[in-house]
């Protein structure tokens, strides 16, 4: 029975993670609070399954031209550096202040979802197009 719930948890945040709405997030935090993952086993999890998710959700954007290539040069290289800084720093920390920053971190997402406006109305306030124009979804 537990292989059966692992399945549907990886089933069901990969295809949220697909979707971009943040499947890794619920995925760490099954891992850490039902699983019994320490916060650092959780998070090296998190990246290998974003391996496996991220190739859907990529080729979905290029393929409706989504991507614009010269963001992804300056994201692919500030990410590459931050990411080893983080986690030299990670690796230095005590696992429960770890825990501590990333339900923090969580919250502030969570909250900032919920006040967010749905895209259509912020595109209509903001003046933006749609797919068929010009100017790229961003």
């Amino acid at each position: 029975m537990k292989a059966v719930l692992e399945f549907l948890v990886g089933l069901f945040t990969g295809i949220l993670s697909g979707f971009g709405i943040g499947g890794g997030s619920l995925l760490i935090l099954y891992l850490t609070g039902v699983a019994g993952a320490s916060q650092y086993a959780a998070g090296g999890i998190n990246l290998l399954y974003f391996l496996f998710c991220a190739p859907a959700a990529l080729i979905s954007h290029i393929k409706n031209r989504l991507i614009d290539k010269q963001t992804v040069i300056w994201c692919t290289a500030a990410g590459t550096a931050t990411s080893l800084l983080a986690a030299w720093v990670a690796g230095m920390m005590e696992v429960e202040l770890l825990r501590r920053i990333f339900g923090v971190f969580l919250l502030y997402i969570g909250v900032r979802e919920l006040r967010a406006k749905p895209a259509e109305a912020e595109e209509e306030s903001e003046g933006g197009r749609d797919r068929e124009g010009s100017a790229p979804v961003r």
